[in-house]
């Protein structure tokens, strides 16, 4: 008989032994502690590693306690023991960079423990069966990750950030659990798989409806959407590992939550239709704001905001596998950043006398994105021919990027001949394109089974990827001009608004006393 036990599962309790270990040296220069937590972390990646290997031999594997309404159950498919290498991988590089980042701190000890707490309860989580399961993984990493934010618990801005991460994290906890209640309701179980079939039999109904929009407002929540988004940007007042960690499956949570719930979630349209409207908002949101910003770090968190926006919108779109491929190149990518974010900081400071910033004419950005969108269309009708056609969907996604692409090439070539703008936009066009078509292909190879395929598009549906193509394009366009516009008078007051994110996370502040508890701080200084 093939093994129904993936070694994945072990992960969290390896982690989970050596945090207790660690608890008992909390303070400054805790001997080997540091150690004990790279290792363990590189033993929790190898298990996962393993665990995959164990699914694409033997197949799916899952261990479950209990059946019916309170199921508590671990799941070993491609899907799940691709996110729990993902998390073992990044948690791995993190805890290592983490010896020499936090050494001397005096709750070094207690920094190790709280970072492997954290990480096996997001291998729980990206494993999980069950919504019971999920539900009580992401409370435990709400709980541990705000103690890493408190880390410096003397900061008010640690204190405020610390509030209203736990406020908006929990919200979305609140809502798992009314979903999950309304799915036991409904259907007598919150085991994922039987979920689907029998959601796929008997549909939806009025319960299963109003649970699929608690789940996506869930998701909304843990991604850091608009509009209470600020959370997010304001943890960067945490050690840099924090904000590494992260990307191993703490933001990106929503989608990994949706994309597990997909079975079912995809059956709601009009729930779909409100994720890609969420998530394509965000996305321009943050990508607009971003721009404004100088501080690093800052910045990053924005890009991350809109990332997690693209994300939303793609499963919105019910592009599950590119989402999931999102997910991971993202992680891969922004946990680097943030790790690196010093060496940009110090590289930035060496530049003694930086000179102007270049503006492009706006014809040689009509002539970018013209061509960038000609060479986009040839590609995509040669794949067409030979991998088959794509969902409207996937056209529609590929276009933002090229409409990215193009954005780029046209910012960094402003001042160069048009000669060289063109030759330059078509490689890059021509390169972002194909490599789009291939990973998708790859994409569906590898996990295509496992998840939903894309459904033919309702008029509402089509509408919303109208609106999105444009809008994308209408964001890169303006992004591209950005030298031109950003700091002329009838538009300077826009860009010191966007700088400061419309102010919505000031009312956030505001909501939770943050402004009251700074303020009194400050006096007691």
């Amino acid at each position: 008989m093939l093994p129904s036990f993936s070694l994945a599962f072990l992960a969290p309790i390896v982690l989970l032994f050596a945090a207790a270990i660690a608890l008992t040296r909390p303070g400054k220069r805790p001997g080997f502690i540091p150690s004990l937590s790279e290792w363990t972390a590189l033993l929790a990646g190898l298990l996962a590693a393993c665990g995959l290997a164990q699914t694409v031999i033997t197949g799916p594997m899952n261990v479950a306690a209990f059946d019916g309404a309170f199921a508590l159950s671990l799941r070993a498919d491609l899907v799940s023991a691709t996110m729990a290498l993902l998390v073992g991988f990044i948690g791995w590089i993190v805890m290592r960079y983490s010896r020499t980042y936090i050494d001397g701190e005096e709750r070094e000890g207690t920094f190790h423990a709280l970072m492997m707490a954290t990480l096996a309860a997001v291998m729980v989580f990206v494993q999980a069966g069950s919504m019971a399961v999920m539900i009580a993984a992401t409370i435990a990493v709400g709980m541990t990750l705000r103690r890493l934010l408190l880390f410096y618990p003397d900061r008010p801005e640690a204190q405020r950030a610390a509030t209203k991460f736990a406020l908006v994290w929990h919200t979305g906890d609140v809502a798992l659990v009314a979903a999950a209640a309304l799915l036991i309701a409904g259907f007598g179980t919150t085991e994922l798989s039987v979920l689907t079939r029998a959601v796929s039999t008997q549909g939806l109904g009025t319960f299963g409806q109003i649970a699929v929009a608690l789940i996506i407002l869930a998701a909304a929540l843990k991604t850091a959407s608009f509009p209470l988004h600020g959370w997010l940007t304001e943890v960067m007042e945490a050690p840099t590992p924090v904000s590494a960690l992260l990307h191993a499956g703490i933001i990106n949570s929503g989608g990994v939550l949706l994309i597990a719930a997909s079975g079912f979630v995809s059956e709601s349209s009009g729930a779909m239709a409100a994720l890609a409207a969420i998530g394509g908002f965000t996305a321009l949101f943050g990508a607009a704001v971003m721009l404004t910003q100088s501080a690093v770090k800052t910045a990053l968190a924005w890009s991350t905001v809109s990332q997690m926006g693209f994300m939303l919108l793609q499963c919105g779109l019910g592009l599950w596998t590119l989402a999931l491929l999102h997910i991971i190149a993202h992680s891969l990518y922004k946990a680097h950043a943030f790790l690196s974010s010093g060496g940009a900081v110090q590289d930035v400071a060496s530049i003694r006398r930086p000179g102007p910033v270049a503006a492009p004419s706006v014809a040689n950005v009509l002539k970018s994105f013209a061509l960038a969108m000609l060479l986009y269309g040839g590609i995509a009708t040669a794949f067409a021919f030979g991998f088959g056609a794509k969902s409207p969907q996937a056209y529609a996604l590929g276009a933002m990027l090229i409409f990215g692409v193009a954005y780029l090439v046209a910012q960094g070539l402003a001042d160069a001949a048009p000669e060289k703008l063109a030759k330059r936009t078509f490689g890059a066009a021509m390169a972002a394109a194909i490599a789009y078509f291939l990973f998708q292909v790859v994409a569906e190879a590898i996990w295509g089974a496992n998840l939903p395929a894309a459904p033919v598009p309702s008029p509402l549906e089509w509408a919303l990827i109208v609106i999105a193509v444009l809008s994308f394009g209408l964001v890169a366009f303006a992004q591209a001009l950005f030298p031109l516009w950003a700091h002329h008078p009838s538009t300077a007051g826009l860009r010191v608004h966007l700088a400061n994110g419309l102010y919505l996370n000031a009312l956030l502040d505001r909501a939770i006393g943050g402004f009251k508890t700074q303020s009194a701080t400050r006096r007691s200084n």
